[in-house]
C-alpha cells in the first residue's frame, strides 16, 4: 500500500489497536470503545495492511501483540498519554449509553436538535454523540450506531428504514411573499427560486403544475438547506419549504407560504445502521426516532430484524 500522502495511520485504527493490546481480546477492546466485535477487526486489519505487518497472534483464547505490535505499542502508549496530558482536551463519551448517530447539517440543525432532549431522556437515558458531515461512510468501520440521512433509496451494506417524505410548497420572506401575490405557478419564475444540492425539487412542484423548469443563471444554489432557509428570509429568492424541516422557520414567520400547493420531494429521509447485531441503546435511539417520526411499529420491527428476515428468504 502507497502511504506517501499518508503522514499517520487513521485515529480510529489506532485506538481500536490500544484497546485490543491491553486488553487482550477484540471482544473486550469492542466493549470498551462500545464497538461492535466487527467493527474492531476491521480497523486492526486496516492498521496491519497500513503498515503492512502483522500486528496481532490470533488464538482461540484472545490475541497477543507479535514483537511489532509490541514496538508499536510502546510508541503508541506513549502518544496517548502525550496527549492526555493535555487537561483542557475534550474527550468524547463513551458507555454502554452512548449512541454514535451520523447526519448531515440541516437534519442536526432542523429536526434533532429540537428534538434531542426528548430523544436522550426517559429510561434509559441516552447520550447522543452527533457525527455530522455530509460524506457517506462506512457505518461499521467508523463505529457508528445509526446514520440518518436524506436520499431516494437503500444504501449498499446498510440496514434502511424510511423515516418521512416531503411535501413541499414555495416560500419566501413576508414582504417577498407579500409582492409575489396569489396567481398562477408562472409568476414564481419572476423571481430568482432558492435549491440546495439540486434542483430536482423545484423540478418537481413546477412538474405538478404542468410547468417545465429548468435552473436559470439567476437562481441561488447552497449545499444546506439551513442556508436555504436564511436566503428566503432575507430575501434573496423564493425557496420550496421541506415540511417537518421549515417547520420552526414557517411556525416563527421568518419564511411564509407563496403558494399553498404541494408536490411530493423525490428524496426521503432514512435511518440506517450497519448489519449485525445493534447495541441496546442503539435499538432504544432508533425506536425513539422512530416515534418521533411517526414511523408504524411494522416497518421499524422489520428494520430490527432485516437480517432474520433476509435468511428466511434465502
Amino acid at each position: 500500500m502507497d502511504h506517501s500522502l499518508d503522514i499517520l495511520p487513521p485515529l480510529e485504527t489506532l485506538r481500536a489497536f490500544d484497546a485490543a493490546a491491553k486488553t487482550g481480546s477484540f471482544s473486550a477492546a469492542a466493549e470498551k470503545l462500545n464497538l461492535t466485535h466487527g467493527a474492531v477487526s476491521r480497523q486492526i486489519a486496516r492498521l496491519e495492511d497500513w503498515f503492512g505487518l502483522k500486528l496481532f497472534e490470533r488464538g482461540a483464547r484472545g490475541v497477543s501483540l507479535t514483537i511489532e505490535g509490541n514496538r508499536l505499542h510502546l510508541r503508541t502508549s506513549e502518544a496517548f498519554a502525550l496527549i492526555a496530558s493535555n487537561s483542557d482536551r475534550w474527550v468524547e463519551p463513551r458507555g454502554s449509553a452512548v449512541v454514535r448517530l451520523a447526519t448531515i447539517p440541516s437534519i442536526s440543525g432542523l429536526w434533532l436538535m429540537p428534538r434531542m432532549a426528548k430523544l436522550e431522556s426517559g429510561d434509559p437515558k441516552i447520550r447522543i454523540v452527533l457525527d455530522v458531515d455530509n460524506r457517506q461512510i462506512d457505518l461499521a468501520d467508523e463505529g457508528i450506531d445509526l446514520s440518518i440521512r436524506c436520499g431516494r433509496g437503500r444504501v449498499p451494506e446498510r440496514i434502511a428504514m424510511q423515516l418521512f417524505e416531503e411535501h413541499m410548497f414555495p416560500i419566501a420572506s413576508p414582504a417577498l411573499a407579500k409582492e409575489v401575490g396569489a396567481g398562477n405557478a408562472e409568476r414564481l419564475l419572476k423571481y430568482p427560486l432558492i435549491h440546495d444540492s439540486d434542483a430536482s425539487g423545484w423540478r418537481a412542484w413546477f412538474g405538478e403544475q404542468g410547468v417545465d423548469y429548468r435552473p436559470r443563471p439567476q437562481d441561488r444554489r447552497f449545499e444546506d438547506y439551513n442556508l436555504v432557509l436564511d436566503a428566503a428570509a432575507y430575501g434573496l429568492g423564493i425557496a420550496l419549504a421541506r415540511p417537518p424541516l421549515a417547520e420552526g422557520q414557517v411556525s416563527a414567520g421568518r419564511v411564509v407560504a407563496v403558494d399553498r400547493r404541494t408536490a411530493l420531494n423525490p428524496v426521503s429521509y432514512w435511518l440506517d445502521r450497519p448489519a449485525g447485531k445493534p447495541r441496546a441503546a442503539a435499538v432504544e435511539l432508533a425506536r425513539r426516532i422512530a416515534e418521533a417520526a411517526s414511523v408504524p411499529s411494522e416497518r421499524f420491527q422489520s428494520f430490527l430484524d432485516a437480517e432474520r428476515e433476509m435468511l428466511a428468504r434465502s
